[in-house]
């Protein structure tokens, strides 16, 4: 919990300082809080076993920031940062979540208007006070007004990524209970919606108490709602909500079923036990008073006469009509990539150097990882040149010849993460594009052109027959930013013209393609990736969202050209 408590005072540390004007420090800060967001071991056990030494061997971590974490695993506090905060009394997350509003433009807010939080932010934009400010006009203030309104339907909404790891911590911590004989996860969590609500847990056990009495005193409960024998409910500081539920174990299948929802997929569920003369509840199956299934989830399905639905499916949205004729695709499984190839290194300003992101790769099972840094119209990720390029490319040659071992099998590829400019031309040379594996390229800037003349930017882009693969495609980015405005279906037919490849985007703040996309996509015959988009090694891991992601859009391994070992992958990007 410890790492991403300091991710996110780090990130806000950077946010004060940019909001100052301080060079260079405000970059320190983001690197370390990437570092420690998807660090891997608990930074408190790094501390317990090395001390400060071992918090130092951290990637983006030195003297000064070392202190600072050993300070707040001490004191549960870091002066530098009340001191920050004290200096500008402001609501900094809540404010910077309004797209367009950075740091400094924040301060300007703070300073004329007295701006601190939210609803002094949009007070401020109805009377009209920020036009007029230098720096701001009109369309900014049109647009904040919008970016307003897009937090608000975010609000009491967390981020999948953010609450998994925690929920993950709180099973295994449940788990070690020998009272408990049998958990899960239920509700949105299980199926791994984008966005979180609250998180449910579904436990089998005997004696229930001693399981109650240390669920509510878990780490970072703030608030107890209710504590019973079969139901407790608590308050985390995060700000969401958890249950835990017990209940018999022959109920088990029928209440895991009931939890999970959704709401939607359980209607039709009950109306076919009706009509089958049965009754479903979180009890179980019966027919009449004799329960005839509910110890298990397939029991429960196949007693309806139809096949067990993948928990991401369950939204009925016609996944139930395939089940009765027993004809569900058979979607993608979590073990079924062999590889990702976006992933950034140090070379623009990721934490690892590429020989650490292959070896976190090769330990991870992968045939082969894909180097896609930026490239130079992305000054502020320090974007490759062509002469960059090519020096990169003998690194990765030298890096390939130490894999080189019988008997097994690992690349590392060179591509990039070209930038789609306004016109939809591309920000490095055809020349430099054809001598890479493959080619990335995506949107990062002028994010409000008009439907029109987005959708024409990308489609451009695709017809370059140099580019294989369009990132984030809708440039999303959740509770801070809508997709931008094109004609998904026109993109699309371009996609299976040009034989362009689609990206799942597996970081947790993008999931971009979403599942009604993929779905799409699928349809139309458009392949698509699952990529991380990492920018150290420890990110790899989120590829477990995209997968999640591709589930919830009903692909199959067919669908997703990285499920393919590396010569049916190279078959994809042949260079003319």
């Amino acid at each position: 919990m410890k790492n991403q408590e300091l991710a996110k005072i780090f990130y806000e540390i950077a946010d004060y300082l940019k909001m100052e004007g301080t060079p260079f420090k405000p970059f320190a800060y983001e690197k370390a809080a990437l570092a420690l967001e998807t660090l891997e071991e608990e930074v408190a056990e790094i501390y317990k076993r090395e001390g400060k030494l071992g918090l130092k061997k951290i990637p983006g971590v030195g003297e000064s920031i070392a202190q600072k974490i050993e300070e707040y695993l001490k004191t549960g506090k870091i002066k530098y940062y009340e001191k920050l905060k004290k200096k500008t009394p402001i609501n900094l997350e809540e404010l910077i979540s309004v797209e367009g509003l950075g740091p400094k433009k924040t301060k300007v807010l703070y300073e004329k208007l007295g701006i601190k939080n939210l609803k002094d932010l949009e007070k401020a934009v109805k009377a009209h006070k920020i036009a007029p400010l230098f720096g701001f006009g009109e369309k900014t203030e049109k647009n904040i007004l919008e970016g307003i309104a897009f937090v608000k339907r975010s609000k009491g909404r967390f981020l999948l990524g953010e609450i998994l790891p925690k929920v993950k911590e709180i099973i295994e911590k449940l788990k070690s209970l020998k009272e408990v004989e049998m958990i899960s996860t239920c509700g949105s969590v299980r199926r791994m919606k984008e966005t979180i609500g609250d998180v449910d847990f579904l436990v089998v056990a005997k004696n229930p108490k001693k399981i109650m009495d240390f669920f509510v005193s878990l780490p970072g409960v703030i608030k107890i709602w209710g504590k019973g024998m079969t139901k407790s409910s608590v308050r985390m500081k995060e700000g969401f909500d958890m249950d835990l539920r017990v209940v018999p174990e022959k109920s088990f299948g029928a209440a895991l079923q009931y939890f999970i929802g959704s709401k939607e997929h359980n209607i039709v569920l009950r109306k076919i036990a009706i009509e089958k003369g049965l009754k479903l509840s979180e009890y179980g199956l019966f027919k009449g008073s004799k329960m005839i299934a509910g110890e298990s989830e397939e029991e429960i399905y196949e007693a309806l006469g139809m096949e067990w639905i993948p928990s991401e499916m369950r939204e009925n949205q016609g996944e139930i009509e395939l089940a009765l004729k027993k004809k569900l695709p058979k979607i993608i499984g979590y073990n079924d990539l062999k590889g990702d190839l976006h992933c950034h290194s140090n070379w623009n300003g990721g934490a690892n150097s590429i020989l650490e992101m292959a070896e976190k790769a090769k330990e991870m099972g992968y045939e082969y990882l894909g180097i896609s840094d930026h490239t130079k119209f992305l000054r502020i990720e320090h974007g490759l040149n062509e002469k960059e390029l090519a020096k990169q490319k003998k690194e990765i040659d030298n890096i390939n010849k130490k894999f080189q071992v019988p008997g097994f099998k690992f690349q590392v590829l060179q591509g990039c993460e070209a930038n789609i400019l306004n016109d939809g031309s591309i920000d490095i040379s055809d020349e430099a594009l054809k001598k890479l594996d493959y080619v990335i390229a995506g949107v990062h800037s002028n994010f409000k052109m008009s439907k029109e003349k987005m959708t024409e930017r990308i489609i451009r882009a695709m017809k370059n027959p140099n580019v294989d693969i369009i990132s984030h495609p809708t440039g999303r980015i959740l509770k801070r930013r809508d997709e931008y405005q094109i004609d998904f279906d026109k993109i699309l037919r371009a996609a299976k013209e040009t034989g362009t490849i689609l990206e799942i985007n597996s970081y947790p703040e993008r999931l971009d393609l979403n599942d009604i996309n993929i779905r799409k996509a699928k349809e139309a015959g458009v392949k698509m990736i699952i990529n991380t988009d990492s920018h150290q090694k420890d990110q790899l891991r989120l590829i477990e969202f995209g997968i999640a992601q591709a589930r919830r859009g009903w692909a199959e391994k067919e669908d997703i050209i990285n499920t393919q070992p590396l010569e049916g992958l190279l078959k994809f990007f042949q260079r003319s």
